[in-house]
């Protein structure tokens, strides 16, 4: 996907908004801040600390990626909390 591509994806989302299916199979939104729990430590994050998602953005490559305190990880670090 090039930039320009990109930048019209992006024309119909939000950073503050993420869609997720949970495991009943029910289409949920989540709103920023959400929790998140950290899978293992990275950077200053701990495993098993719970923290907030201020906002959720996407790399060229399409990989969600989680703004949290002012910095960005990839979602795959993370696990959701609190899906009903």
């Amino acid at each position: 996907m090039d930039e320009k591509q990109l930048v019209e994806l992006l024309r119909y989302s939000s950073p503050k908004e993420l869609y997720v299916v949970t495991y009943k199979n029910k289409l949920k939104l989540l709103v920023c801040p959400f929790e998140v729990l950290v899978k293992y430590d990275i950077e200053s994050l701990k495993k098993h600390q719970i923290v907030k998602v201020d906002e959720v953005k996407i790399t060229l490559e399409l990989v969600t990626v989680y703004i949290i305190k002012g910095r960005a990880y990839f979602y795959f670090h993370f696990e959701i909390i609190v899906l009903d």
